[in-house]
């Protein structure tokens, strides 16, 4: 029965974090190669000119949404860090989940280079061969780690057909090989003092915690004071749980002592409970180093979660989220961009002695949907309903999924649209461009403008 309740009394973190990098991973490379209607879950495609977001494609000219993306992750991380503290950097961070990956598997598992996953702070001489080999297997992953991330802004179905081809593409293998040579370099030589010293995530955290932060926490009521400020008093206190064993200190992969308090360098791994808990079970005892905050030790409640901090971070998010939903629902199944063309007008004088007003304009197209459609438009005054005639183009034209076309048009009237003998006038017209074959679904209207010319032109051309 005792042994039951020890038992019970041991955390495994670890193995929770792992399962935790499992699923990222397996998410992380799924996702590029799951489509739906041709569209991707994430992509940002600088060939394609196009955003795939939740399945949904946009144009490079519909990005009025990376904003709230942006806003979203920025309040994301906010809420995450006032409730919860750096659960990000041990629990989702690739630069821990890749050390994770080349210390404790590579290393030690794999090549039994480290003698004990438990002393991360002990560094093991000798071994080149097998060092060099670890680095190398690690290189390897890392260009499957890059050409992952890469999926993302070239999809891999254009991924692997421009690898077939590296004259064409040495800018992509570029990124590739010197993005997987950083990354090895980072994970093998700098290690966690990137999280320390290079991370900025480390460094305004500290601005977003409150009492009330869920971290990891030395509960110096049980175990006993070991530090004062960064003096250290003890290996062992005269009173307390804690039996100086310093199981604590020698797992933590940032080398600091979490029985000093919070600080900056602790990534929230709980390696450090893990360990503590094992020590502690054998007495049975809980441990002394919890997931926790600083306030529900000090006084025995339970976590206070839900606080104004967290509530109206929570809030915030919850609208920016609605607003990126609600803009989401307003895309356009086609893009019509309209400029005009430097000449205001031309006055063309008819055989028989009629004159047209002549505006020319550059319409930009894009079809944005997942399937080919015929486009064509129509042109009327705003005020006035009446209909401009057509010149160019003629026929109504065909765009593929994604494409883009400029089209030179020139619209006319034979009517008279004005009377000023003072200057020219500026009438506002609507331009309404269809996908003739889903008129009721595939619509835009556009504003722009027709120029008619003033009335002491119009009679100098009659008179001619």
């Amino acid at each position: 029965m005792q042994t039951n309740t020890m038992q019970a009394r041991i955390t495994n973190y670890t193995k929770q974090r792992y399962i935790v990098y499992f699923i990222i991973a397996i998410l992380a490379l799924v996702l590029p190669f799951v489509r739906i209607n041709g569209n991707h879950f994430f992509l940002l495609s600088f060939d394609h000119k196009k955003l795939d977001l939740l399945f949904v494609s946009f144009s490079t000219q519909e990005l009025f949404l990376m904003p709230f993306v942006l806003i979203g992750l920025f309040l994301t991380i906010f809420f995450v860090t006032t409730l919860a503290g750096r659960i990000w950097c041990a629990w989702a961070c690739p630069q821990t989940i890749f050390r994770v990956i080349y210390r404790d598997f590579i290393q030690t598992k794999l090549l039994k280079i480290r003698k004990n996953i438990r002393d991360k702070q002990k560094e093991y001489p000798g071994n080149f061969a097998k060092k060099i080999l670890a680095v190398l297997l690690f290189y390897a992953l890392s260009l499957l780690a890059t050409s992952n991330l890469l999926w993302y802004f070239v999809p891999p179905e254009d991924f692997f057909l421009y690898l077939t081809d590296p004259g064409e593409h040495l800018l992509l293998l570029g990124i590739l090989f010197c993005a997987s040579l950083f990354l090895t370099i980072d994970v093998v030589y700098i290690q966690e003092k990137f999280c320390v010293y290079v991370c900025p995530y480390a460094r305004i955290q500290s601005v977003m915690f409150d009492h009330d932060t869920v971290q990891v926490v030395y509960d110096e009521n049980r175990g006993g004071r070991i530090f004062d400020g960064k003096t250290k008093l003890h290996k062992k206190p005269p009173q307390g749980e804690c039996i100086g064993c310093e199981a604590c200190v020698s797992i933590c992969p940032t080398h600091i002592d979490i029985r000093q308090g919070m600080q900056l360098d602790c990534i929230n791994c709980l390696e450090c409970a893990d360990a503590c808990s094992i020590v502690q079970g054998k007495l049975n005892r809980p441990s002394l180093i919890q997931w926790t905050s600083s306030q529900s030790i000090n006084t025995g409640k339970k976590v206070q979660y839900f606080r104004f901090r967290t509530i109206a971070y929570l809030l915030v998010l919850l609208i920016v989220l609605a607003a990126l939903l609600l803009m989401s629902t307003k895309k356009e199944n086609m893009l019509l961009n309209i400029n005009r063309s430097t000449e205001l007008y031309s006055i063309n004088k008819k055989a028989d002695s009629s004159l047209e007003i002549v505006n020319s304009y550059i319409f930009l197209f894009q079809n944005t949907d997942n399937k080919p459609h015929e486009y064509y438009f129509e042109a009327n005054i705003k005020s006035s309903g009446q209909s401009l005639e057509i010149l160019r183009p003629k026929k109504a034209f065909v765009l593929k999924p994604g494409e883009q076309i400029k089209q030179i048009v020139v619209l006319k009237t034979n009517t008279a649209l004005a009377n000023d003998d003072t200057k020219d006038t500026v009438l506002p017209i609507i331009i309404k461009a269809y996908a003739n074959d889903d008129k009721q679904n595939i619509s835009v209207l556009r504003e722009s403008i027709f120029v008619y010319p003033k009335q002491g032109l119009i009679e100098e051309k009659l008179g001619e």
